[in-house]
């Protein structure tokens, strides 16, 4: 059984020089974690990641930037996506049996995000893109940002919206009071970049993105970003939005989810559950999660799904998403 894992994740010299440049680590943490044998790893796109993979079980990785990407860049982030992505473009050229990727954009230059997301699509076969929460100040709902969604709308691609450090005031608030390490990671991988992720994408549907762009699809990793499971209590919001539809229509029409390498048969049910089988996405989060001894494979023998949902969650539904029509839920076809 093929395992595609659709959040793997590189990083290259040109973007964090420019992290570098703006004294990015003094207000996004996440920089500094970037280094040693991390860094190592989200460089090379090569033979090293291919033996990696091979060692974990997995067949196939779908690149992507890591946070927080370009987000907090200008006018210089149009030319530094347009040569990350070409960069990955030769990476999968070189081994498209085990490579796929998703497009960097210049995300603070929306018009100009949307040219490339398509420049990355129709010229350099990409599957969709990757975005990192807010741009600059600017959550992802703002209206200044539309032309990126409605751009991914009309190209018929998915947008993970991946994690990213919240804001130094919300840190500040909410995420302080430690030491500088446990305050850093509190924001970070231990709790604050997830609800980070779930809030932009409840905001994206608060603001009417998907009735606006009804065929608009999203993946958030982590089944969900954790307020995936708070959707019994987000329906209350159902009296107050004045959307098109009910919250729920949305997380099983223009959602999908998808592990990050968190191993765990009882989330993925519940997300299952919320969502639909048919919308559930393999991944190992490399290399943050990366742990060895065949790791990817040994979580499918006792995920719980059965051999048709297997077949549809480790790259049915993937190939269905980036390939066919989704919004139909033919599981487990290829």
């Amino acid at each position: 059984m093929k395992l595609i894992g659709i959040e793997e994740h590189y990083l290259t010299a040109e973007v964090r020089e420019a992290w570098n440049a703006i004294d990015l680590a003094s207000a996004d943490p996440c920089v500094s974690i970037h280094s040693g044998e991390l860094e190592r790893r989200l460089l090379d796109l090569a033979d090293r990641r291919i033996a990696l993979m091979d060692e974990t079980g997995l067949d196939v990785q779908v690149l992507s930037l890591t946070t927080p990407a370009l987000h907090d860049l200008g006018l210089e982030s149009v030319g530094l996506a347009r040569s990350a992505n070409d960069a990955v473009a030769e990476a999968v050229a070189r081994r498209p049996d085990r490579l796929q990727a998703l497009a960097t954009l210049p995300v603070a230059m929306p018009d100009e995000a949307a040219l490339e997301l398509e420049r990355c699509v129709r010229t350099l076969g990409f599957k969709g893109a990757i975005l990192c929460g807010r741009v600059g100040h600017r959550n992802l709902d703002h209206p200044e940002l539309r032309p990126v969604f409605e751009s991914a709308a009309a190209l018929k691609v998915p947008l993970l919206l991946h994690p990213r450090t919240p804001a130094p005031e919300v840190r500040s608030a909410y995420y302080s009071g430690f030491s500088v390490e446990v305050d850093a990671v509190f924001a970070m991988f231990g709790l604050g970049w997830h609800y980070d992720a779930g809030i932009q994408f409840l905001r994206l549907v608060l603001s009417g993105t998907f009735d606006r762009l009804p065929g608009l699809q999203v993946i958030l990793g982590h089944w969900g970003e954790v307020v995936l499971f708070y959707a019994e209590r987000l329906a209350a919001l159902d009296r107050f939005s004045g959307l098109n539809h009910p919250i729920a229509t949305y997380l099983r029409r223009n959602l999908y989810v998808t592990a990050s390498g968190m191993f765990l048969p009882d989330y993925l049910a519940r997300a299952a559950a919320i969502v639909g089988a048919d919308r559930l996405l393999f991944s190992t989060d490399f290399p943050y999660q990366y742990r060895p001894g065949g790791d990817a494979r040994r979580f499918l023998a006792d995920c719980g799904l059965d051999e048709t949902d297997q077949a549809a969650f480790v790259y049915g539904n993937w190939v269905r998403l980036t390939e066919g029509d989704p919004a139909t839920s033919n599981r487990g076809q290829n």
